[in-house]
């Protein structure tokens, strides 16, 4: 015969909110979690903003300004001896942080980053590559940006390639190239003491993730 087992009233009651209170716990232990894991969205610092937007609405176009840099590098191209900005008439522009320290014994230390964007022209830069040929010095134009690494990387909405061979201010860095509203856009470090061919992709993903775009303000109507 089979076994029938009977609760009573207290006892239906009690197993109910076991039942409640286990279902309750686990929705508030899985939203606890989701909203622990959500990383705080980048932010351009204010004192750098100042310039990339002044930057964007000159262009008329959208930059990235970088909410992070390797050390020790600061966010401001202006009142820098090395850091600069250079602004094309086809609203091209490059922006560049640089530091430097000579060392002793020759022991030279650089850290150096480049930002460029070209607003309305997504095709790859050429640069001078200059050869010695035969004792003669040749100049041969090639591709600004080579060696594109087959796996595309993935930094939020942007989708980059990596570049490994690059010429002119991009020469010996790592590059990332990525294209955005007809435009294109890149991210380069120098391969460099204090910092590794490692350390160094470690900076760029790094950066990469923080990037924040900063639109051009409408212009005023006359």
């Amino acid at each position: 015969m089979r076994k029938v087992v009977r609760f009573g009233t207290v006892g239906v009651l009690a197993a109910l909110l076991v039942l409640t209170l286990a279902a309750c716990g686990g929705r508030g232990s899985k939203a606890t979690a989701t909203s622990a894991s959500d990383p705080a969205a980048p932010r351009c610092p204010a004192s750098w903003r100042v310039s990339w937007q002044k930057l964007a609405n000159e262009i008329d176009a959208p930059v990235y300004c970088p909410s992070w840099l390797p050390q020790p590098l600061a966010g401001r191209w202006n009142g820098s001896p090395f850091n600069g900005q250079s602004v094309d008439p086809d609203r091209s522009y490059l922006i560049r942080f640089l530091w430097f320290d000579s060392g002793e014994a020759g022991n030279i230390s650089e850290v150096h980053v480049n930002l460029r964007g070209q607003a309305g022209n997504p095709k790859i830069p050429t640069c001078d590559n200059t050869l010695l040929v035969a004792g003669k010095t040749v100049h041969r134009p090639s591709p600004c940006f080579a060696d594109p690494k087959p796996v595309k990387r993935h930094f939020g909405k942007i989708v980059a390639t990596l570049y490994t061979a690059n010429q002119g201010s991009d020469q010996w860095h790592l590059l990332y190239l990525w294209r955005y509203r007809g435009g294109l856009y890149t991210l380069s470090e120098h391969v460099a003491p204090p910092y590794s061919y490692t350390q160094v992709l470690a900076n760029l993903d790094r950066m990469m993730r923080g990037l924040v775009l900063v639109e051009p303000k409408p212009k005023l109507k006359t």
